[in-house]
């Protein structure tokens, strides 16, 4: 499937290409090949920068590893994951690593949540029969990953209060709304492809309970003004983050463990995991950025507002699906394109509103494929693109209609 999908890019671009040169504009290739070039030194310093976020919580990771604080964090969830990936062994350490990468998505720690989802995919490929073919584990995982629910989505609020938004903050419950949807629709399209049986009193008794703590996370916020929302939502993300260093450290000194050797072992497991990335991410990111020079995307919009608008539909929400079609592809292009219809259209526009809401719903799908499945060298990634783009397209539905609901 990626094999297909990632020829597609280039082929589709060279088409839209070859329209647009019939059009008068000659100067496609270039910009083009620029794309080549650019994207590529992109896709390289993007695993160069990882490269330092990876050693320092990959070197973390292994103090929680050894003082047992992974294992701990594990118990909460390992009833669930027993019955959702009944192939890991009941002692695994990777259930630690899936519960720490799932905290820091809920709680919007973008820097933890990568390096910890890299271990736990690694944890999980020693237990993987098939060295390149994605186990039915790692896929779940993956697709629960690219869906991440996030309850602080502190970065997008940044923005718009940098936009000049009189309301930053109007856009906290629609998104952790819309990114629930994406989260569970992922979750329940993959057990359902998987054939796992989840009408049991265990997994309902978690679905349900994650239910209650996002629905009181809402009201909790809701109580509070926009000012508040913002600012708590801020102190918490970067107080919780520094709160899990020192847990980290803390934990190994009680157990009288020499952390820094340990942060060290990491860490160097760490730079040799971001050499391995930079081969799948370079791939990646180029396929992206010559899709996007082409004008594909601007043709692919320009239907859907075609179809739209002949349907009799508000057509109002079409100027922010640059956002939309960009979230998926690439991070940095989904929030230059939501940062463009910010200053096209105003950051408190309708356009605006619901490119901000697109942005927290969903992950950049291919970004996380290539990094987690070249992380351990898979190639056969099996049913877990379809599935996590079928939760990406739920949650960018569910951000529209939530969009005119709350505007």
């Amino acid at each position: 499937m990626l094999n297909f999908i990632w020829a597609g890019f280039f082929i589709v671009a060279f088409i839209s290409a070859i329209f647009q040169s019939f059009d008068g504009n000659a100067a496609i290739w270039s910009h083009i090949s620029e794309s080549l070039f650019s994207t590529a030194h992109l896709g390289f310093k993007i695993a160069l920068d990882l490269t330092g976020v990876l050693c320092f919580w990959l070197g973390l990771m292994k103090i929680a590893e050894k003082s047992g604080l992974s294992e701990l964090l594990a118990k909460v969830l390992k009833p669930l994951f027993h019955k959702i990936m009944p192939e890991i062994k009941k002692d695994s350490p990777a259930f630690g690593a899936i519960v720490m990468n799932i905290a820091s998505n809920i709680l919007g720690l973008d820097n933890a949540a990568t390096p910890m989802g890299i271990k736990a995919m690694e944890l999980l490929q020693k237990e993987n029969k098939s060295k390149t073919e994605a186990s039915n584990a790692q896929i779940l995982f993956m697709v629960i990953n690219s869906s991440a629910v996030t309850l602080i989505p502190i970065t997008i609020l940044m923005y718009r209060f940098q936009a000049g938004s009189a309301n930053p903050a109007s856009v906290f419950i629609p998104i952790l709304i819309a990114t629930s949807i994406s989260t569970l629709s992922g979750f329940l399209a993959t057990v359902w492809w998987q054939k796992i049986n989840i009408l049991n009193r265990v997994v309902m008794s978690y679905v349900m309970g994650g239910i209650a703590f996002i629905g009181l996370s809402i009201w909790g916020f809701y109580e509070l003004d926009a000012e508040a929302r913002t600012q708590i939502s801020y102190i918490m993300s970067n107080a919780i983050l520094y709160g899990l260093v020192i847990a980290f450290i803390v934990s190994g000194l009680i157990k009288k463990l020499n952390v820094f050797e340990l942060f060290i072992e990491g860490a160097k497991d760490g730079f040799k995991t971001a050499v391995q990335i930079i081969p799948y991410l370079v791939a990646m990111l180029v396929a992206i950025g010559v899709f996007r020079s082409s004008g594909a995307l601007d043709y692919i919009i320009d239907f859907i507002k075609l179809v739209v608008t002949k349907l009799g539909i508000n057509s109002d929400f079409v100027y922010a699906l640059p956002t939309a079609i960009m979230k998926p592809l690439s991070g940095s292009g989904a929030r230059a394109m939501m940062l463009d219809t910010f200053n096209t259209y105003g950051v408190d526009s309708f356009a605006g509103f619901v490119s901000s809401i697109v942005q927290g719903s969903t992950e950049t799908t291919f970004y996380v494929l290539a990094v987690y499945f070249g992380a351990v060298k898979i190639s056969n990634t099996r049913s877990a693109l379809p599935l996590a783009l079928f939760a990406d397209v739920m949650g960018i539905v569910s951000a529209i209609l939530l969009a005119y609901l709350f505007y």
